[in-house]
């Protein structure tokens, strides 16, 4: 069964895992020095915040995420038939996690991931170049956002 997922970057981690923990009923599954997530089942949702230097604060990407690879095959095929640029990061570590995924961003920008999360890792990991998905209206500095044109460097790791 599919999940949901939406990642926001925060200004104090602190002041929103106590926001989102009072709003959601329940502590984050994961907290981090810089990140927090919530499993939600009801409604089913992956929810992820992160406070990176520089990245955009507010909804930085939103996705799918699969629990096998017959349905990572299936979102990569909503993907393809969406006729826009697709990224295949393929086998990568994100967010603490060692995932599969891919990336298309939809006409007015906003960036979508379909992935498979494979297990646990120690460290936050780092995004692709979005380079192929630049869109005006994709936020330069969010975690997993699309670099556009010759854009600051990003400190941070990926969503």
């Amino acid at each position: 069964m599919k999940r949901f997922h939406v990642h926001v970057g925060v200004e104090s981690l602190d002041a929103s895992i106590a926001f989102y923990s009072g709003l959601f009923g329940q502590a984050p599954s994961v907290t981090k020095s810089d990140y927090a997530k919530w499993m939600l089942e009801d409604p089913r949702i992956n929810f992820a915040i992160s406070q990176k230097d520089g990245a955009t604060k507010g909804v930085e990407h939103l996705g799918l995420q699969v629990e096998d690879q017959t349905e990572l095959k299936e979102v990569y095929g909503r993907l393809t038939a969406a006729d826009r640029p697709v990224l295949e990061e393929g086998a990568t570590t994100c967010c603490y996690a060692r995932s599969e995924k891919s990336w298309i961003a939809d006409p007015d920008g906003v960036v979508w991931e379909a992935f498979l999360t494979m297990g646990d890792s120690t460290d936050y990991g780092n995004g692709p170049d979005f380079a192929v998905l630049a869109s005006d209206n994709a936020a330069a500095n969010a975690c997993c956002a699309p670099k556009v044109a010759a854009p600051a460097p990003i400190t941070s790791g990926c969503c």
